[in-house]
């Protein structure tokens, strides 16, 4: 492998799925803020909308919830028209 070309910080990371609570720890470079114990262990932790466990492709759901909520949507588009 070339020298000075790959990254020097890695270090094991929490990934926390946000709608589910779901943690899986994996290898990454990514700048956290904040820190979770994980097994009497302190790792960075960084927190995710989404993941594989909550994901409607991996778990079979038909529709996906969106998080701002369709009647928001729906009056930030329209709600503000005069007739």
């Amino acid at each position: 492998m070339k020298k000075g070309i790959h990254p020097e910080n890695y270090r094991p990371v929490v990934f926390k799925d946000m709608s589910n609570e779901d943690i899986f720890i994996t290898r990454s470079t990514m700048a956290a803020k904040e820190t979770i114990v994980v097994d009497g262990v302190e790792y960075p932790l960084i927190k995710v909308e989404i993941s594989s466990t909550s994901h409607p492709f991996f778990t079979g759901k038909a529709k996906l919830v969106d998080t701002a909520g369709r009647v928001d949507k729906f009056m930030s588009r329209y709600g503000e028209r005069k007739k």
